[in-house]
Parts: C-alpha cells; sequence; structure tokens
C-alpha cells in the first residue's frame, strides 16, 4: 500500500516561510511526478506546484500555479522519495490544506495517490 505522508504546516505571519515535505512509503514505490495542491474553505482543490523527472530520475521538470511562482519552490529528494514546498513570503491567501499527489511510474494517468494533507495558516 502506498501512503504519501505531509508535514510541515503550522501557523504564521504574512511574509514568512514555510517548508513543506512529502514522503512517499515504501521508498521502493516507484514514482516519476509528484506534486502540491491546496484547498481552502469554501473552495475548490487548486494546484500549486509540480516536479516530474525522468532518465533515473536526474532530469525533471517543475510547474507551478502563477499565483505562486517566484515564492514557492518545489524540490526533490531521490534518497527519500520526498518532494519539498518551499514557501517564501507568505499571504493571508496562502491558508489552506496543502496535499500531497504522486504519479506512479508505471501509471499513465496522473496522481495516483494521494496524501492527508497538511495544514498551513497566514494571519496578518
Amino acid at each position: 500500500q502506498v501512503q504519501l505522508v505531509e508535514s510541515g504546516g503550522g501557523l504564521v505571519q504574512s511574509g514568512d516561510s514555510l517548508r513543506l515535505a512529502c514522503e512517499a512509503s515504501p521508498r521502493t514505490v516507484r514514482l516519476n511526478a509528484m506534486a502540491w495542491f491546496r484547498q481552502a474553505p469554501g473552495k475548490e482543490r487548486e494546484f500549486v506546484a509540480r516536479i516530474a523527472w525522468s532518465g533515473g530520475r536526474t532530469y525533471y521538470r517543475t510547474y507551478y500555479a502563477d499565483s505562486v511562482k517566484g515564492r514557492f519552490s518545489v524540490s526533490k529528494d531521490n534518497a527519500k522519495n520526498a518532494v519539498y514546498l518551499q514557501m517564501n513570503r507568505l499571504k493571508d491567501e496562502d491558508t489552506a490544506v496543502y496535499l500531497c499527489a504522486a504519479d506512479f511510474a508505471a501509471s499513465e494517468s496522473q496522481y495516483d495517490y494521494w496524501g492527508q494533507g497538511t495544514q498551513v495558516t497566514v494571519s496578518s
């Protein structure tokens, strides 16, 4: 059973930084992309960032929602089968539950697995 576990959420002030982590288990599961989504109360889930890799995980591409470009950065740790979301210059509107999703390498579909989410609250 593949599991994604997010961590790193919390309560911060506007302008602060926060780093989220998402680890996939078992570590041997072969994934070829991981992404972050977020869902604020009363709103639909929205895409935040994605990192996709190939060529033995040495080549990768990143994608960002316009609302977070220049502020958020997604990275990966191959050894831990984990991804991170570095969030800088946080704004009130970044408040949401942040969820991690992953693409199984043998699947043609996206986001085969989802985590439970971690709460990020930004206060002004």
